[in-house]
């Protein structure tokens, strides 16, 4: 006998017996003309022919991560797109239900919100500046008892400096999103 019995082959690389039947059907083993197996060149032959995961789960080895040229790098870099892929569909979904939205459209709304408050503001003094200052003569009279004139455009005037200063403090807020 040249090489070796399924069994001292078995030992050798740390499969089942059954594992290393299959083997020899399908061609993963170089064997003699006497039937034993040619244990250098098999193993040759079994790790080019063998799927690196599937050499794995066969001996059971879970030592973990050792590096690029080990088959564990394969299960690394399948582990790392089956992830990459999960989040991607989740992002999807969210996307679809509408939990998450597109960073650039919300900052655009912010941006449109936020001016049209402070269009609001700039032109609320010349809205409500003839009301005031008809609602504060009206008072200063009834307290005083005498007739006051209270103008309208110097009212307004002071609301206008008033709202213009409140505007320029709240534009240094800064709004961020992420």
């Amino acid at each position: 006998m040249e090489g070796m019995s399924e069994r001292e082959y078995s030992a050798h690389s740390g499969l089942s017996r059954g594992a290393i039947q299959k083997a020899r059907k399908t061609g993963r083993l170089v064997v003699y003309g006497d039937g034993s197996i040619n244990a250098a060149a098999s193993d040759v032959r079994r790790t080019e022919m063998t799927d690196p995961d599937q050499q794995r789960r066969s001996t059971g080895s879970d030592s973990g991560f050792s590096g690029p040229a080990d088959s564990s790098s394969y299960l690394k870099a399948r582990t790392a797109l089956t992830v990459y892929q999960a989040q991607e569909r989740q992002l999807a979904i969210q996307k679809r239900k509408g939990t998450l939205v597109d960073r650039a459209r919300a900052e655009t709304l912010v941006f449109r919100l936020a001016r049209q408050e402070r269009d609001v503001w700039i032109t609320w003094p010349s809205r409500v500046a003839a009301l005031m200052a008809a609602e504060v003569a009206m008072e200063v009279e009834k307290q005083a008892g005498v007739p006051v004139t209270i103008e309208a455009a110097i009212l307004q005037r002071v609301l206008e400096t008033h709202v213009r200063a409140q505007l320029d403090a709240l534009a240094d807020l800064r709004v961020s999103l992420g």
